[in-house]
């Protein structure tokens, strides 16, 4: 079995940081990584989520041609290559696709939140790729929004970190990194220090990663903050489950699951079974009048897909039906609850040829509306 990968062995390599009026945290954060960390791990692209302020400030003190500090560290650092690192990769923070100087609303900081879990979940999408997130700049809710970010969708191979520079060169405007070539620089009070005394280092720090927790549609899409927490949540939560036949509905915990008729009425069959104490059942035993019973509740008698459904079953149920149905009713679950529709999922008993399925559900917590067949 080949060895996993280490971060900075991967072929793409992101470092993604949060700034407000600091774009210095990129260059210290990169030279942290790059020059100062043992293995080194050298981003292949930066990117930078900010404000338009912040966005200013880090095109002039970052990209400008003339002096700008990051290309001045490729040159100091030829080790470092060339990440790509241009305005395209500055993220600025939008609310109602407004671009935002400052966040200061509680609607600001919303819409703060969302842009962050959007970006994350888009830069972890990629197997190929371990993303680095600095949280070292910004507002406080910056950086917890996009800590608590990088907990949702982090992979093993993405990590954390907070720099550290040494007093007195922390906030400094002048300090961007320990170059090679020692600089003199002044304080506010007019002390003079020597940027060879400046120390960079990088706190890792551990997470929990809860990526197993969402559901794959999240992790595909782009849910906002507060959906993407809640849902995560929910997979805590007491489960129950609410089928309403006549309404097309199935609500699993707080959570709306969209399913078509058949399999619906399926699901429905299995909760029916579980609620009259006969949760587990193999296919030889499968009742066929009770799920047609169902499916009659959620599409009419006169329906052409119910026609075909009781010829189909005018003989009983056969293992190859049985087997399909349970297959496609998991797979829809798993990917509008991720691991929360464990508990939702049918339980195996017994070994082969003689194992059951059913529901683990209590009787208790599933509701079943418009049923006649109970």
């Amino acid at each position: 079995m080949p060895k996993p990968l280490q971060p900075h062995e991967y072929p793409r390599r992101i470092l993604l940081c949060v700034t407000g009026l600091s774009p210095q945290i990129v260059t210290e954060t990169l030279y942290a990584l790059a020059v100062a960390r043992i293995p080194p791990f050298i981003p292949t692209e930066v990117h930078l989520l900010t404000t338009t302020d912040g966005a200013r400030l880090a095109k002039a003190a970052l990209l400008h041609p003339d002096g700008g500090h990051f290309h001045a560290l490729l040159h100091d650092q030829p080790q470092i290559g060339s990440p790509h690192f241009d305005e395209d990769c500055i993220h600025i923070i939008s609310h109602h696709q407004e671009k935002l100087a400052d966040i200061r609303t509680p609607a600001e900081n919303a819409a703060a939140a969302d842009t962050i879990t959007a970006l994350v979940a888009q830069l972890t999408e990629d197997a190929g790729a371990a993303l680095h997130v600095s949280i070292a700049g910004g507002r406080k809710t910056m950086g917890f929004y996009l800590g608590y970010a990088f907990s949702l969708f982090a992979r093993p191979q993405d990590t954390l970190s907070h720099v550290l520079v040494s007093s007195p060169f922390e906030g400094h405007p002048d300090f961007f990194y320990p170059p090679r070539q020692p600089r003199r620089l002044v304080t506010r009070d007019g002390h003079h220090i020597d940027t060879a005394e400046a120390v960079v280092t990088l706190a890792e720090i551990p997470v929990v990663r809860l990526r197993h927790g969402l559901p794959a549609t999240l992790i595909a899409g782009r849910a906002g903050f507060s959906e993407t927490v809640a849902a995560l949540q929910q997979s805590f939560a007491p489960p129950r489950l609410l089928i309403d036949l006549k309404q097309r509905n199935v609500t699993c915990g707080t959570t709306a699951v969209t399913m078509k008729p058949q399999l619906l009425a399926w699901l429905a069959w299995w909760a029916t079974l579980a609620r009259q104490g006969r949760s587990e059942t193999a296919w030889r035993e499968a009742d066929a009048g009770l799920f047609l019973d169902i499916y009659r509740s959620v599409v009419g008698v006169d329906a052409i897909d119910y026609e075909k459904a009781a010829e189909l079953l005018s003989h009983g149920m056969e293992k190859e039906f049985f087997q399909t149905k349970n297959a496609k009713m998991e797979r829809v679950l798993k990917d509008a609850l991720g691991p929360a529709a464990t508990s939702y999922l049918l339980v195996t008993t017994g070994k082969r040829p003689h194992t059951r399925r059913g529901l683990s559900l209590p009787p208790d917590s599933i509701s079943i509306v418009g049923a006649n067949c109970e």
